[in-house]
Parts: C-alpha cells; structure tokens; sequence
C-alpha cells in the first residue's frame, strides 16, 4: 500500500504531476488547485490512496489528509468512482462538501461534471454525520496579475480534458461577471470557472 510519496516534481498537468521517488517517476492525480501549487524540480510530499482495477493501479494524490479521508468517503459512496470523487474535490473543498451534507443540499455536488441528481442526493445520504463542519481562515496566496491567472486556469481545465474554446469562453466570463476581490487568485477563479462550466458540460477526457 502506497499511502505517501516525497520526492522531485517532474511534470505537472492541469489534473495529474509526476513525483520522482528513489529514481521512480510515480504518476499521481491530483486537482488542479493542487497541481498549480506544485512547481517542477522542487520536492514535494502528497499523501495518497492507490486505486486497484483489473487493469491498471492508480494514485491520487492529496495536500492534506482532510482531503484524503473526504476522497475516501466519497469513492464509497455507490456510483461514485476515484475519478469522480477528485472531481468532486476540484470543484468542492472539503469545508463546502461537509457544509453541503450538513444542510442536505445536494445541488453543490450537481455542479460537478459527471455528478448526476440520483448522484448527488447519494452522496448527501452517504456521508451523513461523517463530516464534521470546520471553518479555517482563508488561505493568503499572492495575487498573479490577470492574464497570468486566465493562463493558469486555462491550462488546468485543458489538463481535465475541457476543449480550449469552450474553458477559454468560461474563463472569460467568469472574469467579466463577478469582482475582483472574488477571483484574485488562481484558486478562486479556477473554482468560479468550473461551477460556471457546470454540470450540463462534460469534459473531453475521461
């Protein structure tokens, strides 16, 4: 069981980023966010759930293990697989998710490509008193000037398989629509774009 890696950044896509492990070069998916606080060549450490299929081993990769106990809830959840659990953590952080169950509101897991209503209303039933509601300070990240943040997010939702029209046109019109002290930072506008995108698009790759 793989359950942490620390090693050397080699890659990094908008969904996934190559750790070098002992001269091993370990594939892990991640969200963007946390991808696009990774940088190549420096040494990072993730915590992680390896997948086992007939057909394949997959790691996911997580910055913290609130993350990681939120993932494997939600791969228990029926109908919901790994890849649609880290689609639920790259649109949802974990306050949200458990916020979401705690009030019984599906409708924030609908906002996730690939999330259906049946889905979602599991999911709420599923994790029922599993998640305690915590509230932590926002995180202070610097500001990118905007069209170096566009680019950022642009990148990521391209790395989740989004064509490059269709997540450019979002990007644009989350920028246009709401203010600046609401996408000043990558994270943030990454979030505004991928609820816009919303549940009625689906992704290129899967």
């Amino acid at each position: 069981m793989i359950s942490s890696l620390r090693g050397t950044v080699l890659a990094i896509s908008g969904g996934s980023i190559v750790i070098e492990v002992g001269g091993v070069g370990f594939s892990v998916q991640v969200t963007p966010d946390h991808a696009l606080s990774l940088r190549l060549g420096d040494e990072a450490m993730v915590l992680t759930s390896l997948i086992v299929r007939e057909d394949a081993l997959s790691l996911f990769g997580f910055a913290d293990a609130e993350q990681l106990q939120v993932f494997d809830l939600l791969t228990g959840v029926s109908g919901v697989g790994p890849k649609s659990a880290i689609g639920v953590l790259s649109v949802l952080s974990p306050e949200q998710i458990a916020e979401a169950v705690t009030a019984e509101d599906d409708a924030p897991f609908r906002k996730v490509s690939g999330i259906g209503p049946k889905t979602a209303k599991l999911i709420v039933v599923s994790l029922s008193g599993k998640l305690a509601v915590t509230r932590r300070a926002p995180r202070t990240t610097a500001a990118a000037p905007p069209s170096s943040l566009s680019e950022s997010v642009l990148i990521a939702l391209v790395g989740l398989g989004w064509p490059e029209k269709v997540a450019a046109d979002a990007i644009a019109e989350a920028v246009a629509e709401t203010d600046e002290s609401a996408r000043d930072d990558v994270q943030s506008l990454l979030r505004l774009t991928l609820s816009r995108l919303g549940p009625g698009q689906t992704a290129a790759r899967r």
